[in-house]
């Protein structure tokens, strides 16, 4: 596959426990690391850290997701993400957030 051509169950959440915390990795098309955000529970509120590497974009839906999964498992949570297709178009890269969102969501439900 080249690094232009994506469908969406190219896109994979995977999960790995590491003690009481949890670690998703959501990649697709070339698969690397783009940013980790780390969202855990300060009391009732949900805090979150990200490191995203220079040209990436990740980061800026890592942390919501991050945010929203540490909140719905009350755990801490870090979501390594790294997606890249060649010449996405403004649609094409709304249409993975989407499909990264809906993956996220039906990941939750299953574990909530």
């Amino acid at each position: 596959m080249t690094s232009d051509q994506w469908h969406p169950d190219d896109i994979v959440l995977s999960e790995t426990g590491v003690g009481r915390d949890l670690l998703l990795l959501i990649t697709g098309g070339v698969r690397h690391i783009g940013a980790a955000s780390t969202a855990y529970m300060d009391g009732d509120t949900p805090r979150v850290m990200t490191a995203a590497v220079p040209h990436h974009k990740e980061h800026t839906i890592s942390e919501a997701i991050a945010l929203k999964a540490a909140a719905a498992l009350n755990r801490t949570v870090t979501v390594v993400m790294g997606i890249h297709y060649d010449n996405l178009s403004k649609e094409g890269i709304l249409e993975v957030v989407n499909i990264v969102n809906d993956k996220v969501d039906q990941y939750l439900l299953q574990k909530v």
